[in-house]
Protein backbone atom coordinates (compact mmCIF):
# COMPACT_ATOMS: atom_id res chain seq x y z
CA UNK A 1 0.00 0.00 0.00
CA UNK A 2 1.33 3.38 -0.76
CA UNK A 3 0.64 6.39 0.40
CA UNK A 4 -1.75 7.21 -1.90
CA UNK A 5 -3.89 4.44 -1.15
CA UNK A 6 -5.29 6.21 2.25
CA UNK A 7 -8.41 7.16 1.45
CA UNK A 8 -10.39 10.46 3.10
CA UNK A 9 -12.85 9.35 5.66
CA UNK A 10 -15.69 10.50 3.16
CA UNK A 11 -14.35 8.15 0.48
CA UNK A 12 -14.88 4.90 2.83
CA UNK A 13 -16.35 1.94 0.84
CA UNK A 14 -19.21 0.37 2.31
CA UNK A 15 -18.28 -3.14 2.12
CA UNK A 16 -15.15 -2.29 3.43
CA UNK A 17 -16.44 -0.39 6.25
CA UNK A 18 -19.19 -3.80 7.06
CA UNK A 19 -15.63 -6.18 7.01
CA UNK A 20 -13.54 -3.75 8.89
CA UNK A 21 -16.14 -3.76 11.70
CA UNK A 22 -17.07 -7.50 11.66
CA UNK A 23 -12.85 -8.29 12.33
CA UNK A 24 -12.72 -5.42 14.48
CA UNK A 25 -15.93 -7.03 16.93
CA UNK A 26 -14.34 -10.72 16.66
CA UNK A 27 -10.90 -9.29 17.79
CA UNK A 28 -12.42 -7.34 20.74
CA UNK A 29 -14.26 -11.13 21.68
CA UNK A 30 -10.70 -12.71 21.14
CA UNK A 31 -8.93 -9.90 22.91
CA UNK A 32 -11.17 -10.34 26.11
CA UNK A 33 -10.08 -13.64 26.59
CA UNK A 34 -6.42 -13.20 25.45
CA UNK A 35 -6.09 -10.87 28.19
CA UNK A 36 -7.55 -13.22 30.71
CA UNK A 37 -4.57 -15.47 29.71
CA UNK A 38 -2.12 -16.36 31.96
CA UNK A 39 0.82 -14.59 30.94
CA UNK A 40 3.24 -18.05 30.82
CA UNK A 41 0.52 -18.88 28.36
CA UNK A 42 0.74 -16.17 26.28
CA UNK A 43 4.33 -16.66 25.91
CA UNK A 44 4.41 -20.34 25.35
CA UNK A 45 1.69 -19.97 22.49
CA UNK A 46 4.72 -16.97 21.13
CA UNK A 47 7.33 -19.45 21.27
CA UNK A 48 5.51 -21.83 18.96
CA UNK A 49 4.77 -19.03 16.82
CA UNK A 50 8.10 -18.29 16.35
CA UNK A 51 8.76 -22.34 15.57
CA UNK A 52 6.39 -22.40 12.96
CA UNK A 53 8.02 -19.63 11.71
CA UNK A 54 11.02 -20.91 11.19
CA UNK A 55 9.53 -24.17 9.90
CA UNK A 56 7.47 -22.31 7.25
CA UNK A 57 10.78 -20.70 6.24
CA UNK A 58 10.93 -22.57 2.02
CA UNK A 59 6.60 -20.96 1.93
CA UNK A 60 7.58 -17.77 3.07
CA UNK A 61 10.57 -16.85 0.93
CA UNK A 62 8.55 -18.06 -2.42
CA UNK A 63 6.03 -15.83 -1.20
CA UNK A 64 8.19 -13.23 -1.06
CA UNK A 65 9.64 -14.24 -4.11
CA UNK A 66 6.92 -12.92 -5.67
CA UNK A 67 6.42 -10.03 -4.24
CA UNK A 68 9.82 -8.71 -5.23
CA UNK A 69 9.46 -9.80 -8.64
CA UNK A 70 6.24 -7.69 -8.66
CA UNK A 71 7.65 -4.89 -7.04
CA UNK A 72 10.59 -5.06 -9.72
CA UNK A 73 8.34 -5.05 -12.49
CA UNK A 74 6.18 -1.64 -10.69
CA UNK A 75 9.56 -0.42 -10.68
CA UNK A 76 10.29 0.16 -6.67
CA UNK A 77 13.31 1.94 -6.11
CA UNK A 78 16.53 -0.10 -4.50
CA UNK A 79 15.37 0.88 -0.39
CA UNK A 80 12.13 -0.36 -1.01
CA UNK A 81 13.05 -3.47 -2.59
CA UNK A 82 15.58 -3.84 0.31
CA UNK A 83 13.03 -3.21 3.11
CA UNK A 84 11.15 -5.76 1.26
CA UNK A 85 13.34 -8.28 0.78
CA UNK A 86 13.53 -11.60 2.89
CA UNK A 87 16.07 -14.20 3.28
CA UNK A 88 16.92 -17.11 5.92
CA UNK A 89 18.99 -14.94 7.82
CA UNK A 90 16.16 -12.19 8.17
CA UNK A 91 13.48 -14.43 8.71
CA UNK A 92 15.57 -16.00 11.80
CA UNK A 93 16.22 -12.99 13.03
CA UNK A 94 12.08 -12.23 12.77
CA UNK A 95 11.59 -16.03 14.30
CA UNK A 96 14.15 -14.91 17.41
CA UNK A 97 12.55 -11.47 17.95
CA UNK A 98 9.06 -13.23 18.60
CA UNK A 99 11.44 -15.24 20.86
CA UNK A 100 12.83 -12.47 22.62
CA UNK A 101 8.87 -10.60 23.25
CA UNK A 102 8.19 -14.06 24.39
CA UNK A 103 10.73 -14.02 26.77
CA UNK A 104 10.02 -10.31 28.06
CA UNK A 105 8.86 -9.13 31.29
CA UNK A 106 4.77 -8.76 31.31
CA UNK A 107 4.06 -5.94 32.08
CA UNK A 108 0.00 -6.21 32.08
CA UNK A 109 -0.88 -6.55 36.04
CA UNK A 110 2.09 -4.28 36.92
CA UNK A 111 1.36 -2.27 39.79
CA UNK A 112 2.76 1.47 38.45
CA UNK A 113 2.41 3.28 41.89
CA UNK A 114 0.08 2.87 45.14
CA UNK A 115 -1.04 5.46 47.91
CA UNK A 116 -3.72 5.53 50.48
CA UNK A 117 -5.71 8.46 51.35
CA UNK A 118 -6.33 9.90 54.80
CA UNK A 119 -9.90 8.51 55.01
CA UNK A 120 -8.71 4.77 54.00
CA UNK A 121 -9.18 4.30 50.77
CA UNK A 122 -5.79 3.01 48.77
CA UNK A 123 -5.34 3.72 45.62
CA UNK A 124 -3.32 1.25 42.79
CA UNK A 125 -2.22 2.39 38.99
CA UNK A 126 -2.39 -0.81 37.21
CA UNK A 127 -1.28 -1.85 33.58
CA UNK A 128 -3.93 -3.29 31.50
CA UNK A 129 -4.21 -3.67 27.62
CA UNK A 130 -4.80 -1.30 25.52
CA UNK A 131 -7.63 -3.56 23.63
CA UNK A 132 -7.29 -3.63 19.99
CA UNK A 133 -4.68 -2.44 17.58
CA UNK A 134 -4.91 -1.44 14.45
CA UNK A 135 -1.14 -1.68 12.12
CA UNK A 136 -1.83 0.18 8.93
CA UNK A 137 2.26 -0.77 7.49
CA UNK A 138 3.87 -0.70 3.71
CA UNK A 139 6.40 -2.33 2.60
CA UNK A 140 8.39 -4.09 5.45
CA UNK A 141 6.98 -7.80 5.93
CA UNK A 142 8.69 -8.07 9.47
CA UNK A 143 5.89 -5.73 10.53
CA UNK A 144 3.89 -8.39 10.67
CA UNK A 145 5.66 -10.78 13.20
CA UNK A 146 7.10 -7.93 15.04
CA UNK A 147 3.20 -6.12 15.67
CA UNK A 148 1.44 -9.49 16.03
CA UNK A 149 4.10 -10.47 18.62
CA UNK A 150 3.96 -7.42 20.96
CA UNK A 151 -0.12 -6.80 20.89
CA UNK A 152 0.23 -10.92 21.72
CA UNK A 153 2.29 -10.40 24.66
CA UNK A 154 0.40 -7.51 26.00
CA UNK A 155 -2.81 -9.02 26.09
CA UNK A 156 -4.32 -6.85 22.84
CA UNK A 157 -5.61 -7.93 19.79
CA UNK A 158 -3.57 -7.15 16.32
CA UNK A 159 -5.73 -5.89 12.83
CA UNK A 160 -2.91 -5.37 10.33
CA UNK A 161 -3.64 -4.19 6.98
CA UNK A 162 -0.30 -4.73 4.96
CA UNK A 163 0.73 -2.95 1.87
CA UNK A 164 0.08 -4.58 -1.49
CA UNK A 165 4.13 -4.58 -2.05
CA UNK A 166 3.99 -7.33 0.29
CA UNK A 167 1.06 -9.39 0.11
CA UNK A 168 1.99 -12.67 -0.35
CA UNK A 169 5.28 -12.35 2.50
CA UNK A 170 2.30 -10.76 4.78
CA UNK A 171 0.21 -13.68 4.37
CA UNK A 172 2.66 -16.53 4.28
CA UNK A 173 4.05 -14.72 7.65
CA UNK A 174 0.27 -14.35 9.15
CA UNK A 175 -0.51 -18.04 8.47
CA UNK A 176 2.29 -19.16 10.25
CA UNK A 177 2.23 -17.06 13.36
CA UNK A 178 -1.45 -17.75 13.77
CA UNK A 179 -1.25 -21.48 13.40
CA UNK A 180 1.52 -21.51 16.06
CA UNK A 181 -0.68 -18.85 18.46
CA UNK A 182 -3.95 -21.46 18.31
CA UNK A 183 -1.80 -24.21 18.43
CA UNK A 184 -0.53 -22.06 22.00
CA UNK A 185 -4.56 -21.50 23.24
CA UNK A 186 -4.67 -17.75 21.84
CA UNK A 187 -7.95 -17.48 19.48
CA UNK A 188 -7.04 -17.43 15.71
CA UNK A 189 -9.06 -13.72 16.02
CA UNK A 190 -6.30 -12.32 18.00
CA UNK A 191 -4.43 -12.26 15.14
CA UNK A 192 -6.17 -10.58 12.44
CA UNK A 193 -4.58 -10.04 8.56
CA UNK A 194 -7.19 -7.47 6.35
CA UNK A 195 -7.99 -10.03 4.05
CA UNK A 196 -8.49 -7.26 1.07
CA UNK A 197 -6.29 -4.69 -0.75
CA UNK A 198 -8.96 -2.43 -1.48
CA UNK A 199 -8.08 0.59 -0.34
CA UNK A 200 -11.42 1.30 1.40
CA UNK A 201 -10.20 -0.85 3.98
CA UNK A 202 -7.84 1.41 5.56
CA UNK A 203 -10.48 4.54 5.50
CA UNK A 204 -12.53 1.99 7.49
CA UNK A 205 -10.22 1.33 10.29
CA UNK A 206 -9.89 4.91 10.92
CA UNK A 207 -13.08 5.54 11.26
CA UNK A 208 -13.84 1.88 13.37
CA UNK A 209 -14.08 4.75 16.64
CA UNK A 210 -15.08 2.37 19.59
CA UNK A 211 -14.09 -1.24 17.56
CA UNK A 212 -10.45 -0.02 17.53
CA UNK A 213 -8.36 1.32 20.27
CA UNK A 214 -5.16 2.76 18.54
CA UNK A 215 -3.95 2.76 15.15
CA UNK A 216 -0.13 2.34 14.23
CA UNK A 217 0.80 3.62 10.90
CA UNK A 218 4.12 2.60 9.61
CA UNK A 219 5.27 3.65 6.40
CA UNK A 220 6.11 7.12 4.49
CA UNK A 221 5.37 10.54 5.45
CA UNK A 222 2.57 11.06 3.24
CA UNK A 223 0.52 7.72 4.62
CA UNK A 224 1.49 8.57 8.08
CA UNK A 225 0.14 12.45 7.63
CA UNK A 226 -2.87 11.24 6.10
CA UNK A 227 -3.72 8.65 8.48
CA UNK A 228 -2.86 11.25 11.30
CA UNK A 229 -5.73 13.85 9.54
CA UNK A 230 -8.42 11.70 8.78
CA UNK A 231 -8.41 9.16 11.80
CA UNK A 232 -10.91 9.48 14.34
CA UNK A 233 -9.20 6.67 16.60
CA UNK A 234 -5.92 7.81 18.60
CA UNK A 235 -3.06 7.59 16.47
CA UNK A 236 0.77 6.48 17.93
CA UNK A 237 3.14 7.49 14.90
CA UNK A 238 5.98 9.37 13.56
CA UNK A 239 5.92 11.25 10.04
CA UNK A 240 9.70 10.77 9.33
CA UNK A 241 13.20 10.14 10.21
CA UNK A 242 15.15 13.60 9.65
CA UNK A 243 17.99 12.55 11.53
CA UNK A 244 21.20 14.62 12.42
CA UNK A 245 24.51 13.41 13.31
CA UNK A 246 26.92 15.92 14.81
CA UNK A 247 30.63 15.51 14.49
CA UNK A 248 31.87 17.81 16.92
CA UNK A 249 35.20 19.68 16.98
CA UNK A 250 36.61 17.24 19.90
CA UNK A 251 35.46 14.30 17.80
CA UNK A 252 37.66 11.34 17.25
CA UNK A 253 38.36 11.01 13.38
CA UNK A 254 38.24 7.59 13.39
CA UNK A 255 35.65 6.83 15.21
CA UNK A 256 33.67 9.78 13.56
CA UNK A 257 34.43 8.11 10.47
CA UNK A 258 32.82 5.13 11.04
CA UNK A 259 29.98 6.03 13.08
CA UNK A 260 28.94 8.30 9.98
CA UNK A 261 29.41 5.51 7.38
CA UNK A 262 27.44 2.75 9.63
CA UNK A 263 24.58 5.90 10.30
CA UNK A 264 24.45 6.56 6.74
CA UNK A 265 24.71 3.28 4.72
CA UNK A 266 24.75 0.23 6.73
CA UNK A 267 20.92 0.52 5.42
CA UNK A 268 19.65 3.38 4.22
CA UNK A 269 16.06 2.32 3.83
CA UNK A 270 15.31 2.30 7.34
CA UNK A 271 14.09 5.45 9.39
CA UNK A 272 16.47 5.17 11.81
CA UNK A 273 19.15 6.30 9.08
CA UNK A 274 21.05 9.67 9.47
CA UNK A 275 19.90 11.81 6.62
CA UNK A 276 21.78 14.87 7.76
CA UNK A 277 25.37 15.21 8.55
CA UNK A 278 26.82 18.30 10.43
CA UNK A 279 30.18 18.76 10.80
CA UNK A 280 31.69 21.44 13.13
CA UNK A 281 34.38 23.98 11.14
CA UNK A 282 37.16 23.19 14.37
CA UNK A 283 36.87 19.22 13.46
CA UNK A 284 40.51 18.35 11.74
CA UNK A 285 39.41 15.73 9.72
CA UNK A 286 36.72 17.25 7.58
CA UNK A 287 37.49 16.69 4.11
CA UNK A 288 38.68 13.27 4.62
CA UNK A 289 34.54 12.90 6.45
CA UNK A 290 33.04 13.92 3.21
CA UNK A 291 35.43 11.82 0.88
CA UNK A 292 34.77 8.89 2.41
CA UNK A 293 30.98 8.95 2.25
CA UNK A 294 31.55 9.80 -1.38
CA UNK A 295 33.84 6.96 -2.01
CA UNK A 296 31.74 4.38 -0.21
CA UNK A 297 28.72 5.45 -2.90
CA UNK A 298 26.78 8.49 -0.69
CA UNK A 299 25.72 11.37 -2.87
CA UNK A 300 26.52 14.36 -0.74
CA UNK A 301 24.71 17.99 -1.25
CA UNK A 302 26.43 19.82 1.06
CA UNK A 303 26.51 24.02 2.17
CA UNK A 304 28.97 26.12 0.21
CA UNK A 305 31.86 25.15 3.05
CA UNK A 306 31.12 21.59 2.55
CA UNK A 307 30.81 21.55 -1.29
CA UNK A 308 34.56 23.74 -0.79
CA UNK A 309 35.91 20.27 0.64
CA UNK A 310 35.02 18.17 -1.98
CA UNK A 311 34.18 19.04 -5.54
CA UNK A 312 31.96 15.66 -6.25
CA UNK A 313 29.48 17.52 -3.42
CA UNK A 314 26.25 18.68 -5.09
CA UNK A 315 24.85 21.81 -3.89
CA UNK A 316 22.09 21.62 -1.32
CA UNK A 317 18.80 23.39 -1.89
CA UNK A 318 16.81 24.40 0.74
CA UNK A 319 14.57 21.54 0.81
CA UNK A 320 17.51 18.94 1.30
CA UNK A 321 17.46 19.84 5.47
CA UNK A 322 13.79 18.71 5.47
CA UNK A 323 13.79 15.59 2.89
CA UNK A 324 14.03 12.12 4.57
CA UNK A 325 15.94 10.31 1.76
CA UNK A 326 15.44 6.80 2.43
CA UNK A 327 18.50 6.29 0.17
CA UNK A 328 22.59 6.79 -0.09
CA UNK A 329 21.35 10.52 -0.16
CA UNK A 330 22.94 12.73 2.23
CA UNK A 331 22.58 16.66 3.21
CA UNK A 332 25.73 17.74 4.59
CA UNK A 333 26.31 21.28 5.93
CA UNK A 334 29.46 22.79 8.34
CA UNK A 335 28.45 24.32 11.85
CA UNK A 336 30.51 26.88 13.59
CA UNK A 337 30.40 24.78 17.12
CA UNK A 338 27.31 23.45 19.47
CA UNK A 339 25.00 26.53 19.29
CA UNK A 340 24.89 26.24 15.81
CA UNK A 341 24.30 22.62 15.60
CA UNK A 342 22.21 22.79 18.10
CA UNK A 343 19.86 25.79 15.99
CA UNK A 344 19.80 23.56 12.75
CA UNK A 345 18.83 20.17 14.41
CA UNK A 346 15.39 22.34 15.92
CA UNK A 347 14.80 23.80 13.19
CA UNK A 348 15.17 20.71 10.79
CA UNK A 349 14.81 17.40 13.28
CA UNK A 350 11.60 15.41 13.34
CA UNK A 351 12.17 14.47 16.44
CA UNK A 352 12.99 11.26 15.73
CA UNK A 353 16.98 10.50 16.30
CA UNK A 354 19.91 12.70 16.50
CA UNK A 355 23.41 11.85 17.43
CA UNK A 356 26.25 13.49 18.38
CA UNK A 357 30.37 12.23 18.16
CA UNK A 358 32.71 13.70 20.99
CA UNK A 359 34.92 13.10 23.27
CA UNK A 360 33.82 16.12 25.09
CA UNK A 361 31.83 14.83 28.31
CA UNK A 362 30.54 18.72 29.04
CA UNK A 363 29.21 18.79 25.02
CA UNK A 364 27.69 15.96 25.02
CA UNK A 365 26.13 16.18 28.02
CA UNK A 366 24.41 19.35 26.59
CA UNK A 367 23.61 18.15 23.54
CA UNK A 368 21.48 14.91 25.11
CA UNK A 369 20.29 17.68 27.44
CA UNK A 370 19.00 20.08 24.83
CA UNK A 371 18.14 17.70 21.86
CA UNK A 372 14.36 17.19 21.96
CA UNK A 373 13.95 14.22 20.08
CA UNK A 374 12.26 11.00 20.88
CA UNK A 375 16.44 9.31 20.86
CA UNK A 376 19.54 11.41 21.97
CA UNK A 377 22.64 9.61 20.94
CA UNK A 378 26.44 10.11 21.76
CA UNK A 379 28.97 8.31 20.23
CA UNK A 380 26.90 5.70 18.59
CA UNK A 381 25.14 4.91 15.26
CA UNK A 382 21.79 6.40 14.65
CA UNK A 383 20.71 2.97 12.90
CA UNK A 384 20.75 1.72 16.59
CA UNK A 385 17.43 3.23 16.36
CA UNK A 386 15.45 0.25 17.12
CA UNK A 387 13.69 -1.65 19.29
CA UNK A 388 15.59 -4.78 19.77
CA UNK A 389 18.30 -2.85 20.01
CA UNK A 390 16.94 -1.48 22.94
CA UNK A 391 16.59 -4.32 24.20
CA UNK A 392 13.03 -4.52 23.91
CA UNK A 393 12.54 -7.47 21.84
CA UNK A 394 11.22 -6.16 18.95
CA UNK A 395 8.79 -2.59 18.15
CA UNK A 396 5.60 -1.53 16.95
CA UNK A 397 7.10 1.77 15.76
CA UNK A 398 9.43 4.93 16.97
CA UNK A 399 6.91 6.88 17.71
CA UNK A 400 8.07 11.18 17.88
CA UNK A 401 5.10 12.76 19.60
CA UNK A 402 4.84 13.03 23.38
CA UNK A 403 1.99 11.57 24.50
CA UNK A 404 1.66 8.23 25.66
CA UNK A 405 4.73 7.35 24.69
CA UNK A 406 8.25 7.73 22.89
CA UNK A 407 11.03 6.60 21.12
CA UNK A 408 10.76 2.73 20.40
CA UNK A 409 7.33 1.78 21.48
CA UNK A 410 7.43 -2.03 22.50
CA UNK A 411 5.39 -3.85 25.19
CA UNK A 412 4.98 -1.09 27.97
CA UNK A 413 3.97 1.18 25.08
CA UNK A 414 0.91 -1.01 24.47
CA UNK A 415 -0.55 -0.60 27.61
CA UNK A 416 -2.36 1.73 29.62
CA UNK A 417 -3.76 1.82 33.20
CA UNK A 418 -6.97 1.71 35.19
CA UNK A 419 -6.77 2.86 38.96
CA UNK A 420 -8.10 0.20 41.00
CA UNK A 421 -9.65 1.91 44.66
CA UNK A 422 -10.26 -0.51 48.15
CA UNK A 423 -12.60 0.66 50.39
CA UNK A 424 -13.74 -0.27 53.48
CA UNK A 425 -17.01 1.22 53.58
CA UNK A 426 -16.35 5.09 53.15
CA UNK A 427 -18.90 7.74 51.73
CA UNK A 428 -18.22 11.30 50.46
CA UNK A 429 -19.61 13.58 52.52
Amino acid sequence: MTEQAVLHLSEADPDCTALVAALARAARLAQRRLAAMPSTTRAAALRLAADRLVAATPAILAANAKDLAAGEARGLSGAMLDRLALDEARLGAIAAAVRAVADLPDPVGQVIDTHAQPNGLKFQRVRVPIGTIGIIFESRPNVTADAAALCVRAGNAALLRGGSEAVQSNRAIHAALVEGLVAGGVPAEAVQLVPTQDRGAVGAMLAASGLIDMIVPRGGKSLVARVQADARVPVLAHLDGINHTYVHAAADPAMARAIVLNAKLRRTGICGAMETLLVDAAFPDCAALVAALIEAGCEVRGDDRIRALDPRVIPASADDWDTEYLDAVLSAAMVDGPDAALAHIARHSSGHTDAIITDDETVAERFLAEVDSAIVMHNASSQFADGGEFGLGAEIGIATGRLHARGPVALEGLTTYKWRVRGSGQTRP
